[in-house]
């Protein structure tokens, strides 16, 4: 396969995913924004949100202060924003677009549809529709296009390189998502393995579709090491990180090189950390270290996909 078209392919699914997790990470401040709570406590929220997604210094370069639905907008509609909803829906669709002959009819007109119908919306109707209805939009039609890719898709390389975009911006943004929920109870004084902030986690389950799974597996008392355990080393939960390392790392066998080969040395070490690791040593470490660890591990494998299969940064 060509690397331009690799490029692409593995792109358009990457926004795509990132455009569905910003909708959750916004969903849950929006949830969490019902609480009642002081404006040092909002606007502190809502700072290291814009800091985890690395959005912080732009959003300071256009705003005078930090307000919530400012930030909402901001990492919603603003176009200037290349990190926000709409920008990554744009993205998914000219990286689609750019190899349309390679996906399915299918494919195409899932991802085009969404571009034009969230290129379309009013965001003043926000005020009549609620945000969390427009999560759910988001959320729905990341689902459909991921659906038409496996229900439709030849099992080649065009595949494979799809998924692979997939689930490493998938593991990036589950990372994110636990590391800021878990950092702002810290800062805010809460126990480490305390439940008394049951309504704050059961939201975070919530925003990542994972409520149901931990009531089924652990049939207790919400708690952070529970709820960290599920979504860093569950290997039969679809959004934690042991899952999603374990597609990488199959994704990057079934595509190898000449090139590859320490690429998939690392994700394969990884994979396997999260598969015989246990929480007791996480929390050993410090899950807020832990995880930076995790995103830079993350960071470094992207980065040795595009050198081993993509365009060139340069070009």
């Amino acid at each position: 396969m060509l690397s331009r078209t690799a490029d692409h392919l593995y792109w358009m699914s990457r926004y795509m995913e990132r455009a569905e997790n910003l909708a959750r990470i916004l969903d849950v401040h929006h949830r969490m924004s019902l609480l009642p709570q002081s404006d040092a406590e909002v606007e502190r929220q809502w700072a290291a949100t814009l800091n985890l997604m690395g959005m912080l210094e732009s959003y300071r370069d256009t705003h005078d202060a930090i307000e919530p639905d400012k930030v909402m907008h901001f990492m919603m509609f603003e176009r200037r924003n290349l990190s926000s909803i709409v920008s990554c829906l744009r993205a998914a669709r000219e990286n689609a677009h750019a190899v349309r002959g390679t996906l399915t009819s299918e494919l195409w007109e899932a991802i085009n549809a969404t571009w034009i119908k969230a290129r379309a919306f009013d965001p003043g109707k926000l005020d009549e529709t609620g945000a969390s209805e427009f999560f759910e939009w988001v959320k729905y039609r990341s689902h459909l296009s991921r659906g038409v890719t496996v229900g439709t898709m030849l099992r080649d390389e065009s595949f494979h390189f799809t998924r692979l975009g997939t689930f490493i911006e998938r593991a990036d943004n589950t990372a994110r998502i636990l590391d800021v929920k878990y950092h702002l109870l810290v800062e805010a004084g809460a126990a480490p393995d305390s439940a008394a902030d049951y309504y704050q986690w059961s939201t975070l389950l919530h925003s990542v579709s994972a409520f149901e799974i931990y009531r089924r597996v652990y049939r207790d008392m919400i708690t952070p090491s529970r709820v960290a355990e599920l979504l860093l080393l569950r290997a039969d939960m679809p959004r934690s990180l042991s899952y999603c390392m374990r597609e990488v790392y199959g994704l990057l066998r079934a595509v190898a090189n000449e090139r590859s080969a320490e690429t998939e040395r690392r994700a394969g070490e990884f994979e396997a950390s999260l598969r015989f690791g246990r929480i007791e040593d996480v929390f050993k470490v410090g899950l807020h270290d832990y995880l930076n660890t995790t995103l830079d591990t993350i960071l470094d494998l992207g980065s040795r996909i595009s050198e081993d299969f993509l365009v060139p940064v340069a070009q």
